[in-house]
């Protein structure tokens, strides 16, 4: 039973990598209306905030109850990792080249591998730490990496959101302790939508979104992006978390590249080069060495 719930959390993990290797796809439509970044990650989480709270209404108001005590690990959740991890990784975009900013948001499995040992006492097996290397060094490939030289600044902030990015998992760990993955992934968008919301220019937001060609096709591009980028994923990842370690659960996202490169290449007709393949196949052997194999495979 446990093997089977175990397995069944992965499969939700990598789920939700895939759906955020959509993202691309819905950010260039948004883009396209003359969005900036930060704008179009507000409307995302506001979005996704929407559907969450709808998710509760539906579940009768269960799961709307919150701890006071428990206002400060929301907080963190919202601000400290999907706001600050959503803040970070646009900043570091804007100061280096979208392949290095990647790289370094996907750094997120070393954090939480080493904020699990530190905080949960999880175990640093060979087998967590061979799919660490390989996903890690998958991702490097897959974003190409840069050629030129790195923006310090940037490598701060680029570093700032796989530290925030990985975050996610450690609190998100304790808080499904006390709270339905529901509850957890409501309160963490709704604060969130709020935090990035402040800091997007609300009113010419606004003004952007009057002036569009076509109000209701953009209110549903900001619907399905809030819904297929952020309400689904980050649910069905957080009920995964139920299921597996932090660090277990970090590695298996790292499918997110591997989904954005192929789309990339189906939908887009990018060129696929021979350091992608080579990343996909790293990042799929990472998947492979967490998921195959003896009853230790954790």
């Amino acid at each position: 039973m446990q093997r089977t719930s175990s397995a069944m959390g992965s499969s939700l993990i990598i789920a939700a990598g895939a759906l955020w290797g959509t993202m691309g796809i819905f950010v260039r439509s948004l883009g396209a209306y003359g969005f900036d970044s930060i704008q179009i990650s507000a409307l995302r989480l506001c979005a996704a905030a929407l559907c969450f709270m709808l998710l509760l209404v539906a579940r009768r108001g269960r799961g709307f109850r919150m701890q006071l005590r428990d206002l400060p690990l929301f907080l963190g959740l919202g601000v400290g990792s999907v706001g600050l991890m959503t803040c970070c990784y646009f900043a570091a975009i804007r100061m280096m080249t979208m392949s290095e900013a990647a790289i370094l948001l996907y750094t997120s499995p070393i954090w939480v591998v080493l904020m699990s040992a530190l905080f949960f006492h999880e175990r640093v097996t060979r087998r967590k730490l061979l799919a660490l290397i390989l996903a890690f060094g998958g991702c490097a490939l897959v974003s190409g990496l840069g050629g030129g030289a790195l923006n310090p600044l940037g490598v701060l902030v680029g570093v700032g959101s796989g530290v925030a990015y990985g975050l996610y998992s450690i609190l998100g760990s304790v808080a499904l302790r006390r709270y339905p993955p529901e509850t957890v992934s409501a309160y963490t968008f709704f604060i969130a939508a709020l935090a990035v919301l402040l800091i997007s220019r609300p009113a010419e937001l606004v003004r952007k979104m009057a002036a569009a060609d076509g109000l209701a096709g953009l209110i549903l591009l900001v619907l399905a992006t809030g819904a297929v980028t952020a309400f689904v994923p980050f649910l069905i990842y957080t009920i995964g978390l139920n299921r597996v370690q932090a660090s277990h659960a970090a590695i298996l996202a790292t499918v997110e590249p591997l989904v954005a490169t192929v789309l990339g290449i189906i939908v887009y007709g990018e060129q696929l080069r021979t350091a992608t393949l080579l990343g996909i196949v790293c990042i799929l052997g990472a998947i492979l060495a967490l998921n195959v194999g003896g009853k230790h495979a954790d």
